[in-house]
């Protein structure tokens, strides 16, 4: 009989994007590894992007229990006027524009009294309902994931009043996310933040992150080793009638495009080498598929890209594993910012298993960077190197032309959903046994 685990995730289907893919595909292959999974999540989430896709991967009979929350972006969205699918956490936090005063209070408020983020209001009558319900079903485990931090403080108080075995998975950092230091903090929310953090981090039975920087960072904060079962691909996912390669050279860009990971060298070289290659200039074509900052924007039209660009706002998961095997070149931009090392976005190993070569700009010693080196699955360019990228983006494309651009990876097969979720098995056999 299979042991069983609460998993406490506020994004869940119909939310998209690869925070919710990560756990889908983990409760998709657990009870091949002797887990049964059961889901807590929201009724009513404010989530910024949606794909019943990912629902098909949800296996029948699991259990997913929904409970309403209180959502501060309700209030401030209409006070702003802002569409419903606006989301201020990426919208107002590091952005250069200037920022009206309703959104300068709206900023100070997610810093200094949403605490640890916009969904704290949901802990408390999460912490009721869980448990009496942990007291009324047997379970072996439950398990937190975050962002956003409050499903790591909701079992934090949990594990406080029923002492069962916890989980807590990172897939970004805490006090040291890119954003962090935008929120304006005041000394008692910057405490406030870092003592949460440690209590999570030293209480937790077992913390697990996505990539060996996290890794190191976490360590150096609590007693015992952090764990890594980085995110994946799906082998499911990548299966069917074989697709066409594009026929124009083909540089894309899957998911979300912020303003710190906008590659200016990169459009940059693709303006001079459109200028000065006209075979060059008859064949480039950019898609970013995904929300596209304005500043992206800007520089695309800025370098006189505009006519060799084309933007698709969203594509559901299983579209996206087309555009990924049809395009010649994807583009992994890191963003840039302090301590970026740690980054290792989960559209890198959905790349991986495309099996066409990655053009990354990020941390040359950063964890993205290894994984693509181990894997020969493409370059990395640092943030200022705008002479090798140019270069080499002139050589992917002498490749193109001689129908050689083709990338021969390897070792990918770690990174399968499956494989992962074994892994994951095993850490929760570990402490519970």
């Amino acid at each position: 009989m299979n042991k069983r685990v609460l998993i406490i995730s506020y994004y869940w289907p119909p939310s998209g994007g690869n925070g919710v893919q990560r756990w889908v595909k983990f409760v998709k292959y657990l009870r091949n590894f002797g887990w049964e999974p059961v889901i807590y999540t929201v009724r009513n989430g404010e989530f910024p992007v949606l794909d019943q896709s990912l629902e098909k991967d949800i296996p029948i009979g699991v259990k997913v229990i929904k409970q309403s929350i209180l959502e501060p972006y309700y209030i401030y969205k209409k006070l702003t006027g802002k569409k419903t699918d606006s989301k201020i956490g990426r919208d107002v936090i590091g952005t250069d524009r200037q920022l009206s005063i309703l959104e300068k209070l709206a900023l100070w408020f997610r810093g200094n009294v949403f605490i640890p983020d916009a969904r704290f209001l949901w802990i408390k009558p999460s912490v009721k309902f869980l448990s009496k319900y942990l007291k009324e079903n047997s379970f072996d485990l439950m398990v937190s994931t975050g962002p956003p931090h409050t499903d790591h403080l909701i079992a934090l108080k949990l594990k406080r009043i029923t002492n069962i075995k916890w989980v807590a998975d990172f897939r970004d950092p805490w006090t040291t996310m890119d954003y962090f230091a935008d929120l304006n903090l005041s000394s008692y929310a910057l405490k406030k933040h870092f003592q949460l953090e440690k209590e999570v981090l030293t209480e937790a039975d077992a913390v697990v992150s996505v990539g060996n920087m996290m890794k190191k960072e976490f360590d150096e904060k609590r007693a015992s080793s952090t764990f890594v079962v980085t995110n994946g691909f799906d082998e499911d996912d990548f299966t069917g009638p074989e697709v066409m390669l594009s026929k124009e050279f083909t540089i894309s860009h899957i998911g979300s495009f912020l303003q710190r990971r906008n590659p200016t060298i990169l459009w940059k070289a693709l303006s001079e080498l459109v200028t000065e290659n006209k075979s060059f200039s008859r064949n480039l074509k950019i898609r970013l598929i995904g929300k596209v900052d304005s500043s992206v924007l800007q520089s695309i039209n800025e370098n006189n890209l505009k006519i060799y660009f084309e933007h698709i706002p969203y594509l559901a998961h299983g579209d996206v594993i087309s555009e990924l095997k049809s395009t010649q070149l994807l583009l992994l931009p890191i963003d840039n910012f302090e301590g970026a090392k740690w980054v290792l976005t989960g559209k890198l190993f959905e790349y991986l298993a495309a099996r066409r070569p990655i053009l990354c700009i990020g941390p040359l010693d950063g964890d993205a960077a290894a994984v693509i080196a181990e894997c020969g699955a493409g370059l990395t360019f640092d943030f200022e190197d705008f002479s090798g990228l140019k270069k080499q983006l002139l050589h992917y494309f002498q490749l193109f032309e001689e129908h050689k651009l083709i990338v021969n990876g390897s070792s990918i097969d770690i990174f399968s959903r499956r494989k992962l979720t074994e892994k994951l098995a095993a850490i929760f056999n570990e402490i519970t046994k």
